[in-house]
């Protein structure tokens, strides 16, 4: 329940809204009780069926007093004006009041709909910059689809389970309880009884919400499920057609599909028993009210009248939809419940990667970052171990190894993507801990084996985190990545829209627009992460001619999967299963004859053959 309580506490940001639809709410109910509470008896006074009341009676504010002076002020229209000016009178007052009732009840959607819209746009403002902030190891654990799910179908559950339910709550129980007071006030006896034969509706109400809550909790995941397969489809198309594997991943998304087709059917199907049993317990109440009521208007033995039994099965008849509705209304928030838990699992989780709150401010890069006895390690096994090394200002230092040796771990500590488990990386003296994380990152520029493009045009791609920059800045910038020519040739050359990840440009075309973006930031200090490695012959020397233009006067950390392209490195460093077990120039490490060399031998003879 403490997730149920923790989305109603999002409703303090919209209370003069929530203030308002209780409001138009409680007069809703005012003009609904009015109409169906004069009708009767204004009737009985016309057609002559009680007598006119002729002895003076005040205003008082009670239910007899209150009955008196309107019964009074009637008689005295009926002695002056006659029946039929009453029942004119009787006929407009009722359509007045109807007219109230339903603008009201209008009014009271109209004030809760920002209040719906402006919690479910806060929770995926909430989602989405928690999906920003959590470090990359997150990710490594968790299934797109599924935290794509968290934050479409789940949010979308809120809306129409715990949000709609909170519209039909503040509508629906001050319409019970306020018909409950008038109940009690006409007849406690029939009061009482019904009070005693309700509650094991809510037993069995209360019974069939929990299984519907833990079955919403599972559809939900399997709702990622499908998430997940349809990105995985969309992203592996290439490879799903060219094994032919259509008919393989089609069997397989049937049969997620079919199996939360199942649960959902079931949840569904729960979900509308609500009705049915509230209606159908309601209605018992009901026959055993009037078979109790009418023995004791029948009996006289309490002053219960004829027409106050009327009133109360007819006031308890209008109950009775808004006791329908708040069954209903408990079944969506079970299963809104479900949704809710998984969206702040989603948004408790630890950030990992923790801003100091007196982070220093750096603006500059003037000497060294220097790893000192760095070890590291994603869960058990440590994938870096006692690394140790220094780049100095200006220096090329790439890192080289087999797969899997730590060289692109040693490249996301830099820009803490992830923090070191023992020892420290610094900069210019200071831990990296000790810094903004925004400040840390704006010293840096990275370009990745796969070009990380977004489905906007070029221009923006170029300038996307680079705000207030001119067209010049951005042509010159694309000049320098060997990126301006191809984009002239582009059906509207800057403004051309690049498709879904850059998908309408070759590899090495997207690669050079990514280069072009980090020159753009103009970065001190250069992270290169095997950006040629994916590209063909002619598009690698395009954009290792870009490179060289992006390294001039930079700091320089390259993961290197060939090694020809970093021959002018200023040092090499060789890894093997998380440790540094060589370093110098490429020459020196030729004369070595160690593993750089045995790695530059295979490089060769692959070549060669």
């Amino acid at each position: 329940m403490k997730d149920f309580l923790r989305l109603l506490s999002l409703i303090k940001s919209y209370k003069v809204y929530a203030l308002l639809n209780f409001i138009f709410n409680l007069l809703t109910i005012v003009f609904s009780v009015f109409s169906l509470g004069m009708i009767i008896p204004f009737l009985k006074m016309i057609f002559g069926l009680d007598q006119l009341v002729n002895t003076p009676a005040d205003l008082e504010f009670t239910q007899d007093g209150l009955l008196n002076y309107i019964y009074y002020q009637m008689s005295l229209i009926i002695n002056e004006y006659g029946p039929d000016k009453l029942l004119v009178a009787l006929s407009l007052l009722t359509a007045v009041s109807f007219f109230f009732k339903n603008f009201f009840r209008y009014m009271a959607m109209w004030s809760i709909a920002p209040l719906r819209n402006g919690i479910i746009r806060d929770l995926r403002n909430q989602i989405f910059s928690k999906i920003t902030i959590l470090p990359l190891s997150f990710f490594s654990e968790q299934r797109k689809g599924d935290i794509m799910s968290r934050a479409s179908s789940d949010v979308q559950d809120i809306e129409w389970t715990i949000l709609g339910t909170i519209e039909l709550m503040f509508s629906h129980i001050i319409t019970v309880v306020s018909f409950l007071v008038i109940l009690w006030m006409t007849s406690y006896q029939l009061t009482l009884l019904m009070f005693a034969l309700m509650p094991f509706t809510g037993l069995v109400i209360s019974y069939i919400g929990k299984i519907l809550r833990r079955e919403s909790r599972i559809t939900q995941k399997m709702m990622g499920g499908i998430l997940s397969s349809f990105e995985e489809a969309l992203s592996g198309l290439r490879i799903i057609k060219g094994f032919n594997a259509q008919r393989k991943i089609s069997d397989r998304f049937e049969s997620q599909n079919n199996d939360y087709n199942r649960m959902a059917t079931s949840v569904m199907r729960r979900g509308d028993l609500s009705s049915p049993i509230s209606e159908f317990f309601a209605m018992i109440v009901v026959s055993v009210i009037i078979w109790y009521g009418g023995r004791l208007v029948l009996s006289d033995s309490i002053g219960l009248t004829g027409e106050n039994f009327i009133f109360f099965i007819l006031l308890f008849s209008q109950m009775i939809p808004s006791i329908k509705a708040i069954s209903t209304s408990y079944y969506r928030v079970q299963k809104g419940i479900a949704s809710a838990e998984r969206i702040f699992s989603l948004l408790d989780q630890d950030e990992v990667i923790i801003e100091k709150p007196d982070a220093l401010t750096v603006e500059s890069f003037n000497k060294s970052i220097n790893y000192e006895n760095v070890f590291f390690k994603y869960q058990d096994d440590y994938v870096l171990q006692d690394v140790s090394l220094e780049i100095r200002k200006g220096e090329m230092i790439a890192l080289v190894g087999s797969s899997g040796a730590g060289k692109s771990t040693i490249a996301d500590l830099l820009p803490r993507f992830y923090d070191v488990t023992e020892g420290s990386i610094k900069i210019d003296g200071k831990d990296i801990r000790d810094l903004k994380i925004s400040h840390l990152r704006r010293l840096m520029g990275i370009v990745t084996q796969e070009a990380i493009l977004f489905n906007d045009t070029v221009a923006n791609n170029i300038s996307f985190t680079s705000e207030n920059r001119s067209m010049e800045e951005i042509i010159a910038a694309a000049k320098a990545a060997n990126a301006h020519d191809f984009i002239m040739e582009l059906p509207q050359g800057y403004d051309t829209v690049i498709g879904d990840r850059g998908s309408k440009l070759s590899g090495g075309q997207r690669q050079r627009l990514t280069i072009a973006r980090a020159l753009l930031i103009n970065p001190a200090i250069l992270i290169l992460d095997e950006a040629t490695s994916a590209l063909d012959t002619e598009s690698e020397k395009l954009v290792q001619d870009a490179l060289q233009n992006l390294m001039v006067n930079r700091t320089s950390l390259v993961i290197a999967h060939r090694l020809s392209t970093i021959k002018s490195a200023n040092r090499i460093i060789v890894l093997e299963k998380g440790r540094i077990v060589e370093e110098g120039t490429h020459n020196e490490l030729i004369a070595k004859n160690g593993i750089y060399y045995r790695l530059s031998q295979m490089q060769n003879t692959n070549l060669s053959s």
